[in-house]
């Protein structure tokens, strides 16, 4: 836990900026130390997600709070009116709640939005996958509540995994001399991932031997069709347009992964608060 809360810091120190954590010494200096019980209120049923970066936020401010009394937590499905609690010093609970909230909340949206999709799919062999659609500066914890969701990562960057999309085509003026410009990059251990458009384009693929291609925006037709023209090794992904009512229609055998941005740019929110009482009191 101490590792990511130091690969996460810089992040923190942005956050914490963006909520002009420095702009009151007075303020700062004269707020209690008193220690008060804090209680997080679930208030709408979750897959709770991010109390790494919960607990980081508050130990960034100078709480120690210990993550392994929090681990127990994570991933775990939560009903409506459940509550955790712990105690921190009133200065760093109230200076700290908000950040700590937001981040919770962002993550625990989407690990529980991720859920539902990786219930979709169970009984098949397909991977439910995200893509690079986060929000800027969130990356790292939009993806890591993805994979608390039960759902693999994509790429985490343009470079994690070369893919051909339409704009490398249209630039190079088509699929094949922009297969030919990545091939040159000659990186041994990296794949080629090609966004396909048409069951014409990805017997071309073939043709040039592309392993990996993600059929972009196809039919349900056109996936079965595409399907009985694989080559033994070749991957196949599915994206574009796949919602949590018509998920079942792409669930067919052949299909290795769907990817699903709506994962991280379009989770519905989820509702989780923050309640300080002294300690003692009732």
């Amino acid at each position: 836990m101490r590792l990511l809360e130091k690969g996460i810091e810089a992040d923190l120190a942005r956050y914490f900026e963006e909520d002009d954590l420095q702009g009151n010494a007075y303020y700062l200096n004269s707020l209690p130390q008193t220690p008060v019980e804090c209680i997080l209120k679930i208030k709408s049923d979750v897959v709770l997600s991010g109390l790494p970066y919960f607990v980081g936020a508050f130990n960034y401010l100078g709480a120690d709070l210990n993550y392994d009394d929090f681990k127990i937590h994570e991933g775990k499905n939560f009903a409506k009116g459940e509550v955790i609690t712990f105690t921190l010093p009133f200065s760093i609970a109230l200076t700290g709640e908000r950040v700590a909230l937001n981040l919770l909340q962002r993550a625990s949206a989407i690990s529980t939005f991720t859920q539902k999709f990786v219930k979709s799919a169970e009984g098949s062999e397909i991977h439910i996958l995200d893509t690079r659609k986060t929000t800027p500066g969130l990356r790292s914890l939009e993806k890591y509540a993805v994979r608390v969701g039960g759902a693999y990562n994509h790429r985490f960057s343009q470079a994690d995994v070369w893919m051909i999309k339409d704009n490398h085509k249209t630039f190079f003026g088509g699929l094949k001399p922009a297969w030919e410009f990545f091939q040159n990059m000659q990186t041994h251990y990296q794949g080629i991932v090609v966004e396909i458009h048409s069951l014409e384009e990805l017997k071309l693929a073939m043709e040039l031997g592309v392993k990996h291609v993600m059929l972009d925006n196809f039919s349900t037709d056109d996936v079965q069709k595409a399907v009985s023209m694989k080559k033994e090794g070749m991957t196949y992904e599915i994206s574009g347009g796949v919602k949590l009512d018509n998920v079942g229609s792409f669930l067919v055998k052949g299909i290795d992964a769907i990817s699903i941005g709506a994962l991280t740019h379009s989770a519905p929110h989820v509702d989780l608060s923050m309640k300080m009482k002294t300690v003692g009191s009732k």
